[in-house]
């Protein structure tokens, strides 16, 4: 299933919905849509948001999924509850992260394209502790925005730029989680734009601190959180392809295959010792070819620029699309 978190009208309060064809089903609505109709209650004890719902995923999901089924099968969007809709389209509404307020945001380094490109640009090699220990940095969880919305430009930066990622939801949360059952503890995946400003991080890089200043103004996730049976090959891996277009230009063109250390071994090091909560994030790092830092942006039309468009798309997530401001 794809889930959701959005608003009707702007500055009002967060909804949880999931998609179903080109409409936003609203889980709250869709309940009490079948109390009053059926006389079944139980969908009402259906928390009514995303964060909430992964506590308790695993009986939450099969919850979800049974009041999908129990919705009518045609014309969704002619159906209401206490005279609100209980499906709106996707068109009308404001996507918000599918998590916006997580504890926690790791983003890690796990494409060794990206590692051996970025690192080669700065005339080093690959350390080989690298292949051996998944590392992360912790970005700001408080400056995320989701599919479509404007993303303030970070003044004085110089040289802006994207980074296009996967990143995993955790469900229940834990501590010291073995990758052998990490998967359990994925609730779905999204596309994460890991906005950076590279003068800033090249400042405080020098130092050994960070990134830091040159993360923290924005990241995006979306436009939803997609459940993994949704998206796992017979092998139970992901094999999506990612691209990214500046202003209609295709300029990344990678594959989520490519990782060369597994979601499972990153949880596994991200809850060693700590423990991981429901919705928290967690980023893949950079595809190969993923940022203007990596394709030199003597290649392409230099960094990003105020009214620049960057769409993101990986396969089986959708599109998630920003506007610098």
């Amino acid at each position: 299933m794809k889930f959701v978190t959005y608003t009707r009208i702007v500055g009002t309060e967060p909804r949880f919905g999931f998609i179903r064809d080109n409409y936003v089903v609203d889980i709250l609505y869709a309940a009490i849509f079948i109390n009053d109709s059926q006389g079944n209650q139980e969908f009402l004890s259906i928390p009514t948001s995303l964060k909430r719902a992964l506590e308790n995923w695993d009986d939450s999901f099969e919850s979800l999924k049974k009041l999908e089924r129990s919705l009518p099968d045609s014309l969704i969007h002619t159906y209401s509850a206490h005279e609100k809709s209980i499906a709106v389209s996707l068109d009308s509404v404001q996507f918000l992260p599918p998590v916006p307020d997580p504890r926690t945001f790791r983003d890690y380094y796990a494409f060794e394209q990206h590692v051996k490109t970025a690192r080669k640009n700065r005339g080093l090699e690959i350390d080989p502790l690298w292949y051996k220990v998944p590392v992360f940095y912790f970005s700001n969880p408080t400056a995320l925005f989701g599919h479509l919305e404007n993303i303030p430009y970070p003044e004085p930066c110089q040289e802006l730029d994207y980074e296009l990622e996967i990143a995993a939801i955790i469900a229940k949360g834990g501590k010291n989680i073995s990758s052998d059952n990490a998967h359990t503890y994925i609730g779905g995946y999204t596309i994460c734009n890991d906005w950076s400003a590279r003068d800033f991080q090249r400042e405080e890089m020098r130092l050994n601190l960070g990134p830091a200043k040159g993360k923290d103004f924005a990241t995006s996730f979306g436009p939803y959180m997609v459940t993994p049976d949704e998206l796992l090959n017979n092998d139970g891996q992901l094999n999506l392809k990612m691209t990214c277009h500046i202003n209609g230009e295709l300029y990344s063109d990678g594959q989520t295959s490519d990782m060369y250390h597994s979601f499972s071994n990153m949880i596994e090091r991200a809850s060693q010792n700590t423990k991981l909560f429901a919705g928290d994030y967690i980023g893949s790092g950079t595809v190969g070819t993923g940022c203007i830092l990596e394709l030199g942006p003597e290649n392409t039309n230099g960094w990003l620029k105020k009214g620049d468009s960057v769409k993101m798309k990986i396969e089986g997530l959708g599109t998630l699309e920003n506007t610098i401001q």
